[in-house]
């Protein structure tokens, strides 16, 4: 996986544009999304991110590590790619030699984001990469993973046009759910997200507040805590 994502670090953004894509938000805002529905998390479960470790694994460019780092005690990610995380100037990173392998030490951190990673694992690793997940948080911990929902056409028609997703195998959130409690986490709180263009979004983004249980978001996440 390290191979292709070395190629495409160079241009990377480029070629994430997409006209439907770009249309429902500008780049910046995939991030921010993600980053509330974090932090609602943590609000949710009385929480304290400022006392938190944080680990974001396939990092990629720290386009999220980068915006998330000040709201935490300490924040590092890892990623296959060392081209991509070139792009990673300022941040704590690590190379991840092996997709299933994560270069951190038992118990090391609180809290554990996997974002539009885990369709780009080989279906054979991806339960040793939660297995390892759930090494490297502390007990207690909350392993956060984030998909495409493939249930949306919109995201199937972006993700299969996608340059960067040529090798894409979408999972959709009873994947997800299967693959966090087969290695003993206890699933916490699920929401979809992404229903509603940038536009809309900042003026009536409580609308999706009250859509998170429908199916149709163009992407999920699934926090689940560590045993």
């Amino acid at each position: 996986m390290h191979a292709e994502f070395d190629n495409y670090a160079k241009h990377y953004s480029a070629l994430l544009e997409d006209p439907l894509r770009d249309r429902f938000a500008n780049s910046d805002f995939f991030c921010t999304r993600k980053l509330i529905l974090i932090r609602e998390f943590f609000h949710r479960f009385g929480l304290d991110s400022e006392q938190s470790s944080w680990v974001d694994i396939g990092c990629g460019q720290g386009n999220l590590l980068r915006l998330g780092k000040a709201e935490f005690g300490l924040s590092t990610g890892c990623d296959v790619s060392p081209a991509m995380l070139r792009g990673c100037e300022g941040l704590r990173v690590l190379c991840q030699e092996q997709d299933d392998v994560l270069p951190f030490a038992d118990g090391f951190a609180d809290f554990a984001t996997a974002v539009c990673v885990y369709h780009h694992v080989p279906l054979s690793k991806r339960s040793a990469l939660t297995r390892e997940v759930a090494r490297v948080l502390k007990p207690g911990g909350t392993f956060c993973i984030i998909e495409h929902n493939p249930v949306n056409p919109v995201t199937r028609m972006v993700v299969k046009r996608s340059p960067v997703d040529v090798d894409a195998r979408l999972l959709g959130i009873r994947d997800t759910r299967r693959l966090l409690e087969e290695q003993h986490f206890r699933i916490a709180w699920e929401q979809y997200f992404l229903f509603l263009p940038e536009v809309l979004y900042r003026r009536i983004g409580i609308a999706e507040s009250c859509l998170g249980r429908l199916p149709l978001g163009g992407q999920y996440a699934v926090f689940a805590r560590a045993v």
